[in-house]
């Protein structure tokens, strides 16, 4: 499948002394700036008919052309993979992503991923980079993600992440008992030792979760989370950071926090709780084509309430 795109703009005066790419990305706001630019450089996007660099500088009334022909990223297979869509419409669909699933594929994931099972359920998405997917979830942790159906809808939703704009609510179970919620603020990067691992670091990215108590028991808390940047673990590294690890984190929470004198029902439930008790449960951004907000939740799902469950029952018996 592939789709032709032509168009052009005339660049305004008062863009006079402006680098070409900062140009074409205010006059061609359907398209990313890295895209954008990656056109410049093959010639797809000219300059009064010439090719052009992106750093060039521009002085007002010279005409961008565009003249590109967008084809299927044949780089991942269509599979046919059980997707929970709880929102959909022309520009954009928000799905529920079970525990389990790999977001995108990569090392030791080829296949069998969200991507995979976006491509059987919506083809023209093999028309937009990374098949719609702006943001991702952590295999084991459950809830909402939104996908892009077009190109311009990608560029909407990036840069509303980007301005923090996208409000992104978690759900967590974390072992201790919090006295009061919080935010913290503190730069995440590559674990010095371990690559696989996320740390709080003074070199990282800054990185900022604004935290809230929902309930407390006797060792553990539940806590409602929203994210104000999108770091790689951001919740799961920051909660460790406060001493509070998420139940069933084997990365970051260490060994399960018994509560004294547990029965041996919610000591198994802790034991062999099967992941991090995270599920993002609601998400909310401003529509890229209607300017509406949308606003779509997800319940906790049933190992989450199971495990509330148990805890609340064990506060109830040992008050």
């Amino acid at each position: 499948m592939t789709q032709t795109v032509e168009a052009q703009q005339s660049i305004p005066e008062h863009m006079a002394g402006w680098r070409l790419d900062q140009a074409a990305a205010e006059l061609f706001t359907d398209y990313s700036r890295e895209r954008l630019k990656a056109w410049i450089k093959d010639a797809a996007l000219t300059l009064d008919g010439r090719a052009a660099k992106p750093k060039d500088k521009v002085y007002g009334g010279e005409i961008l052309a565009l003249s590109v022909t967008l084809t299927d990223d044949t780089r991942f297979e269509p599979e046919d993979i059980a997707l929970s869509v709880v929102y959909e419409d022309d520009d954009v669909l928000v799905i529920d992503k079970p525990p389990g699933l790999v977001v995108h594929p990569g090392a030791g994931n080829p296949d069998g991923t969200l991507l995979n099972g976006l491509l059987h359920y919506c083809p023209s998405l093999a028309m937009v980079p990374r098949a719609g997917i702006v943001h991702r979830l952590d295999k084991d942790t459950s809830g909402l993600m939104v996908v892009a159906k077009t190109l311009t809808a990608q560029t909407s939703l990036v840069e509303q992440l980007q301005a923090h704009s996208v409000s992104r609510i978690y759900d967590a179970v974390v072992a201790g008992v919090m006295t009061s919620g919080g935010t913290v603020d503190a730069p995440i990067g590559r674990h010095p030792r371990d690559r696989k691992r996320q740390a709080v670091n003074a070199s990282g990215k800054s990185a900022v979760t604004h935290y809230r108590v929902v309930e407390r028991f006797r060792a553990h808390t539940h806590v409602r989370c929203r994210l104000e940047t999108g770091r790689t673990h951001q919740i799961r590294v920051h909660m460790s950071h406060l001493n509070y690890p998420l139940i069933g984190d084997a990365t970051y929470g260490g060994r399960p926090k018994l509560p004294r004198g547990a029965g041996e029902p919610l000591k198994e439930v802790l034991r062999e709780f099967p992941r991090q008790a995270l599920h993002a449960r609601q998400l909310a951004f401003t529509h890229p084509a209607s300017g509406e907000a949308v606003k779509v939740r997800s319940p906790l799902p049933d190992e989450m309430l199971m495990l509330l469950d148990f805890l609340r029952d064990d506060a109830e018996t040992m008050r």
